[in-house]
């Protein structure tokens, strides 16, 4: 019998408010990654909240704080930071609004292509 553990916080990625308190009411503690800033803060049930820009970089290119990295990435890195840092309470997964196509594909790219995000987080 093989293992396999993954130690990397799970992501579920739903596309509207009622996907969102859906997965936000089954189970454990949960963060919440959203396209765009949250209409009301905070969302019944998430302990945290990131958002990005699926249209607009948030900073130029290669600022100090993200590095060039892509929105998404950046957002998760910092739902990762308040987590280690106890700037929130501890969460074991991740729930991702994302309305658009182009936000979703923003998070796989995210998954997929940055180092840091793949090795915090994975599509859950």
């Amino acid at each position: 019998m093989a293992w396999s553990l993954d130690g990397r916080i799970p992501i579920t990625v739903v596309s509207d408010e009622a996907g969102l308190a859906a997965a936000l009411a089954a189970g454990a503690p949960a963060a919440v990654l959203a396209e765009t800033p949250p209409e009301r803060t905070p969302f019944a049930g998430a302990v945290a909240v990131a958002s990005f820009d699926a249209v607009l970089p948030s900073h130029a290119a290669a600022c100090a704080c993200c590095g060039g990295r892509a929105p998404a990435a950046a957002a998760l890195d910092r739902l990762f930071q308040a987590r280690v840092r106890g700037q929130c309470d501890w969460f074991e997964r991740v729930v991702a609004v994302a309305r658009t196509a182009a936000a979703r594909q923003m998070v796989m790219a995210a998954l997929r292509d940055d180092p840091l995000a793949a090795a915090r987080f994975r599509l859950g």
